[in-house]
């Protein structure tokens, strides 16, 4: 397309984030020039600090449009007025703290157009002609089934426990790992929960193939990946009902979703194990792909809103 797109988003983890880098790279295949501008401190202050950096980078890379991920970094983005604006808000921004979704309210009213993750989102932002719903996109090469085994030699897991892997660093306060320790505490030692953190995304890959179960116990999300690309591994699934889960999984058999009490938890996680000793993988790569949740997919609908934003007609 020939289009300059200047990402700006969130570095203050030290890393890109793995969806935003692998949404940047389908993209950089249909010859979209990509720039990226990252945030290094936190909080609002921290976040002005950086309108003048931007506005340089602005000036010297002259973009087509501006594409900024979550609610703050989208309010920092516009406040340069020069360059359109696409904002992506990924629930978090929207729905856990009031003073981030007065913010996000702000961007998104801002923006040139605007894209969450799940459609209930919409009903916390206003002008509503200027949102798309576009979950991010699993990357059905990197997330594929392996022989479980195998999987399990590869990451050195324990075979003689069911080994279920969480969602996230265990320090998260949003994913809930408190729900998820009492859980393990009831099911005993025979269990191992694994904390996702440090691993490679291949690594990841291996590590959703040799678990018995994926666990989310979040309290909010948008669209998680980790629900996506488990789905993509056919690996059984426990989840609460948060973001769009219900719908991804829809009636994937050996995915379930449970409340927050502890025994409706045990009790989800023995029907996965279940599934997995008796049946070994789900269907849940058929229900991606059925969704239009692989990268590709995503990517092609992420390009009709940049073309909407500059008028631009094919």
């Amino acid at each position: 397309m020939g289009l300059k797109v200047l990402i700006v988003c969130s570095g203050t983890q030290g890393i890109l984030s793995p969806f935003i880098k692998e949404q940047i790279d389908y993209l950089t295949k249909l010859g979209i020039e990509f720039s990226l501008f990252q945030i290094r401190k936190r909080g609002f202050l921290g976040y002005l600090l950086h309108l003048k950096p931007l506005r340089r980078i602005i000036k010297k890379i002259k973009p087509d449009l501006i594409h900024a991920h979550y609610g703050l970094t989208a309010l920092l983005a516009n406040l340069q007025r020069k360059v359109p604006v696409i904002s992506t808000f990924h629930g978090s921004d929207i729905w856990v703290f009031r003073k981030n979704r007065l913010l996000s309210q702000i961007a998104h009213i801002l923006s040139k157009h605007s894209i969450i993750v799940n459609k209930r989102m919409s009903g916390n932002l206003l002008l509503k002609k200027k949102i798309s719903v576009i979950p991010c996109g699993v990357d059905l090469d990197v997330f594929y089934p392996v022989e479980k085994l195998t999987a399990i030699g590869m990451m050195n897991l324990p075979e003689d426990k069911i080994n279920l892997l969480f969602s996230s660093k265990f320090d998260y306060y949003e994913k809930n790992y408190p729900l998820a320790r009492k859980t393990m505490e009831i099911l005993g030692a025979g269990y191992n929960l694994i904390e996702l953190d440090g691993y490679s995304r291949s690594q990841v890959n291996f590590l959703l193939n040799a678990c018995d179960v994926a666990l989310m116990t979040s309290i909010s999300e948008g669209s998680p990946q980790f629900i996506k690309e488990a789905m993509a591994c056919n690996c059984p699934i426990v989840s609460t009902d948060v973001g769009d889960v219900s719908e991804v999984i829809g009636n994937t058999e050996g995915c379930y979703i449970s409340t927050f009490d502890p025994g409706d938890l045990i009790e989800k996680v023995k029907l996965a194990v279940k599934y997995r000793k008796e049946n070994g993988y789900t269907r849940g790569r058929e229900r991606i792909i059925e969704l239009g949740l692989d990268s590709a997919t995503v990517t092609a609908k992420i390009i009709e809103v940049y073309k909407k934003a500059l008028k631009i007609d094919e």
